[in-house]
Formats: structure tokens, sequence, C-alpha cells
């Protein structure tokens, strides 16, 4: 990562990234398709690995074996080449998987024939077993030995797991994302692996791991309809039953399930909808001709299903922005038209006290947080609910209030109460009443490396099963957990975009399982960041004038207020890749605000 100040902010995962960008193509801003990280075993080829290099000095070996690590093909044998037979037998490359960056490797000692050395690195992340990623921060700091056999240097002794220097790591996975559903069965909900295969039998891998079931965290809010008793019959094929290199090219892809007795026709949608999302977003092509028991699955798609059949449970779909770009100017909500800019009727278009706004995503709903204009120690924030176009009603005072954000079906906005009390401001669709509920925030703040407060945003996900948070300035991803009596708890927090130089002061939502984030200071002020920590990717800063003070986003259009004004995210040219800011016209001056749709 850069460096600010002499401050240094996760050197090791901005490599990571650096060599992303080289490597992938780009579908968010200034962000290239991930490059991934896995611990799944690949076929071997008849070449095998390359052997290490003979009469090769113990010094240089060590990093060798490092960059050998990456690979996991028939349980890390490229590495095991490295040690001698006792010790490549008895190495449990399964105990850990650690990802470090640029590790330096030191010689304690060194005599004829034998060898001691300490590689010492910072961490960026950790594998497991089932590709799921999580970003760490510390020091690595691994002893090895080795002896000369037979004339060449070999390592004798060294801790159990798998170290991967991220330089090594990145030219050897390859992210994708499995797809589960929330608990009410209506949105696809992402759940990122790394992996490591031969593109022939990534279909198989993805499918194995979807049937695997989601990662423990999310587990117990989301549904998994290709679980026991459901299950692949048979060998996976392509469409017209060709067992050979499925996936790669065209040719689609045949699955036979069975145990699916129990499924009526909306189960047996939704189990296509997993598969198919899965695949289709991992590039493996269509036709998908899924059988049940050897016949279809659904008549309706005897021919095979495409991703345009399934559409419909995609939250970005579900999410899309309907009621255009409004902003926060001079206190007052105003709707950003093609004739210029104007201000709704009703309470929010009159107000002048607004601090900030969140809009339903069908935009029947307002979340505002007003100023009451009383002094301390009186409560200096109120939260208005209320009807786009109408009036509006006090919820609550505190004497701060974090921006609302809304949930997808517009039943509740979220918000912070005095930095620490989380709440949902739960609105019935047929009365208009709004009741104030507490979200259970014990779980978050329990265990080393917690969030602590002060929680400055929380935004709820647009599938409801996740929340990021900014707690003490540190950026994390937390899942949401409905209880039996009907109440909500955050619960399992993961850190994303660890060692940042500066405090984040805003984020939004992007996709499923990428943020946007805005930060102080002039370095990198605005970045994305995937929901594992696993990418980190700075957005341009050309046309900003720091520090920008909120972001708000969608995977189609991204907006900041910096210093002096909006602006929204532009492409140049549409075959570069390069990207600026562009103003919004009639939304400068340093209090405007952009408000999208939650």
């Amino acid at each position: 990562m850069s460096r600010a100040g002499g401050v240094r902010q996760g050197i090791g995962l901005f490599a990571l990234v650096c060599l992303l960008v080289l490597t992938g193509c780009a579908s968010l801003p200034e962000s290239s398709a991930p490059q991934a990280l896995g611990t799944i075993e690949r076929a071997p080829t008849s070449a095998g690995p390359p052997p290490p290099e003979p009469g090769r000095d113990p010094d240089l070996l060590v990093g060798d074996f490092l960059g050998a690590s990456a690979d996991p093909t028939n349980r890390h044998a490229a590495a095991r080449q490295y040690m001698r037979d006792e010790t490549a037998g008895e190495w449990n490359d399964e105990a850990s998987i650690t990802i470090v960056d640029r590790p330096d490797t030191l010689r304690e000692s060194r005599t004829g024939d034998r060898a001691t050395y300490v590689v010492r690195a910072r961490k960026v992340g950790e594998l497991g077993r089932d590709g799921a990623y999580r970003a760490v921060d510390g020091m690595l700091e691994n002893k090895i030995e080795m002896s000369k056999i037979d004339g060449e240097w070999r390592i004798t002794d060294l801790p159990d797991g798998v170290v991967m220097d991220s330089a090594s790591f990145v030219s050897t996975y390859q992210r994708y994302v499995l797809y589960y559903f929330d608990s009410s069965a209506q949105l696809l909900v992402p759940d990122p692996r790394w992996i490591s295969v031969p593109r022939g039998q990534l279909t198989e891998r993805l499918v194995g791991l979807l049937s695997g079931g989601p990662q423990p965290g999310i587990a117990g809010v989301v549904r998994n309809l290709l679980a026991p008793p459901t299950a692949v019959r048979s060998p996976i094929t392509k469409a017209e039953n060709d067992p050979g290199e499925v996936g790669v090219g065209i040719g689609g892809v045949r699955i036979d399930f069975g145990g699916i007795a129990t499924l009526d026709q909306r189960g047996r949608e939704l189990l296509a909808a997993q598969v198919v999302t899965t695949l289709s977003r991992a590039d493996i092509l269509g036709p998908y001709v899924l059988l049940a028991d050897g016949k279809p699955l659904d008549e309706r798609f005897a021919n095979g299903w495409s991703a345009a059949d399934v559409d419909q449970f995609s939250a970005a779909t579900a999410g899309q922005n309907k009621i255009g770009l409004h902003a926060l100017r001079n206190g007052t909500l105003v709707q950003v038209t093609p004739d210029g800019i104007v201000a709704p009727s009703g309470a929010f278009g009159e107000a002048t006290n607004l601090q900030s706004v969140g809009i339903s995503s069908d935009g029947q709903f307002v979340a505002a947080v007003a100023d009451t204009g009383r002094p301390a120690p009186e409560p200096g924030r109120t939260l208005l609910i209320g009807n786009y176009g109408a009036g509006a009603f006090g919820v609550v005072e505190a004497a701060s209030i974090a921006r609302p954000s809304w949930t997808m079906d517009g039943g509740a906005a979220w918000t912070v109460l005095d930095e620490q009390r989380v709440v949902r401001a739960v609105t019935d669709r047929a009365t208009g009443n709004v009741s104030l509920q507490d979200v259970d925030t014990s779980a978050l703040f329990e265990g080393a490396g917690a969030p602590r407060p002060p929680i400055t945003e929380v935004v709820v996900s647009r599938t409801g099963v996740r929340a990021a948070l900014i707690a003490d300035g540190k950026v994390y991803v937390a899942v949401i957990e409905r209880r039996p009596d009907g109440r909500y708890a955050l619960t399992s927090p993961l850190p994303v975009a660890i060692g940042l130089s500066t405090p984040a002061v805003s984020l939004s939502w992007v996709t499923g399982d990428t943020l946007m984030v805005a930060r102080e200071g002039n370095v990198d002020p605005v970045f994305t960041v995937s929901i594992d920590g696993s990418q980190f990717t700075p957005v341009t800063s050309q046309n900003l004038t720091p520090p920008v003070r909120v972001v708000t986003a969608t995977q189609s259009t991204q907006y900041v207020a910096d210093s002096r004004a909006v602006l929204q995210l532009q492409t140049a040219d549409p075959t570069r890749t390069d990207r600026f800011w562009r103003e919004v016209p009639g939304l400068t001056g340093e209090g405007v605000v952009p408000v999208l749709p939650s």
C-alpha cells in the first residue's frame, strides 16, 4: 500500500492488489477482477512441478521454496521437493495457510553442511481449507533448518503449515463467488472463495464447494438448496453429455441432481439460481442443463437455463436506482433532474436543518437526521421518518445520529445513536407507525481485534445479510442475525482494509461483496475493498479536492462529496480503464452531500 507521512499501511495487501490490477480485468472503479487464493488440490500434470535448481545456494533456495509453496497441487508437492524425504513425509501442509508480504530471509547460522534461516514477514491474510480468506495483521517468524544431502541443500526441519508470499500467491489462485439465499429466499447472497484448479475442473470444484455450505459466519442466516439430501448424483458433463473439459469454452454444463423429492417448483428454481449464478459469474458458459434423477429439474427449462432466467434473484437487479440522484443542499433534500435541481414537496424538501438522509430503494420512505438547534447538554440531533413528498415526524433524539441506511424492502432504517447504540426504526406500511428497536451489539465487541466504539456509520447490504460499519475509524463487515424473538443482532465482525494510516469516514456498498470507502487525508482518499479484505484497490483521485466527506455508490454509479462539490466517477473512454471524477452540475459547496436510495 502507499506510504503517507512515513506511515506504513498494509503494504502486503496493497502489493497483492497491485499484482491483481496487472493481471486482471476491471469491472469496478479502478478495480481488477480478483485473482484468487485457495487450498483446493489440483490434478497433477504429467510433467509435474519443476524440481529445485541443482547446486542452488541455501540462501536462495529458501526463497524458491516459498514461491513453490503457492502451488497446492498434490498436497503441495512442488514445495515438498525442497525437503528431505523424511521431512516431506512429516510436514503437515493442512495445518494453516498464511499469506505474507515480501518475506525477509535471515541467515542465523551456517556451516559446511548445515544452515539455519529465519523467515520474517508481515502477515496479510489467512486462508481456510474451504478457500475462505481472512485479512489479518501481524508478524510471522518461522525457523527453517537445512542440511546438505547428496550434495544438494534440502530443508530438514520447518513448522507445519504453508507460508506463501503474495507475489507467488496471486499467480496461482483466483477468486470466485458462491451464492446462497437470504433467509426469506428472495435474494442471492455472495460468499467469496479463493481456489486453485485447472479450468477443466473448475465447474466440479465450484459445485462441490456450493454443496459444502456457506462460511460459518453466515451459515445461520442463509439458505442452501444444494444441501443433503440434495446432491449431485453423477459426473458433471457438458450439455450434450460430453465428459471432457467441462466449463472450458462453449458446450455448456449438465448436472444431474438426486434427493430433491422434497423440493417444490419454487425450491427447484432457487436451486437452479444458486448453481447458475455461481457458474455464470465464474465465466463458465451455459446453457446449464439441470436434471433431477435424469429428468429436467424444471420442464420450462428442459433445454437448459441461462443467467437471465434467474436474474430476478440478484440483489443488483432488485436494487437498481429507480428514483435518481438526490442530495442535501443547505439542509434541504433536493433531486437532480434533467431540468436541473428541484426540491420535492413535503417536509424533507422544505426543511433547512437536515444533516444526512437515507431514502428507501423504492423511493417511498425517507429517514433524515435533523439539527434540533438546541445547545448541549440537550440532544442536538433528531431522527425523522416520513413518506417521500409528505410529512415527517420525530422518532428519537440523541447527541449524534449516524446517516440512516434502509433495508431493501423499506421496512426499517438503521442508524447509530451517540456513536454506540445501533437501532432500527421499523416502519409498518399498513398503519404508518414507526417503532424503535435496539440492535444487540454485544457479540460485536467480543474477542481480540473486535470493533470498538465510536461507531460512526452502519450501512446494511442490499441482501440484508451483512452490514458494513466504521468503528474507531476502521472498517468492518458484520453479519445481521435475526433472533427467534424478532430482534436483530450484529455478529461475526471481520476487519477489512487493515492497516489504514488514516481513519475511514464514510462507506457504501458497491456490490454484494465490495465496498467503497472514503477516508481522511490526501493519499488514496477513496478506495474499494472486498468483504473478506483480500482486495484493496485505490480509486483515482483525479479532480478530487480532499478531504472526501461522503461516498454513496451502486454497481453502476459512484458519487462522493469532497471539500467543494459532489462528484461522479467517470470513464474517460469506454475502451480504456482510466477514470476521473466529474462535478455534478448544481451540487457545489462544502455542505452538499449526495444521496442514493439504499
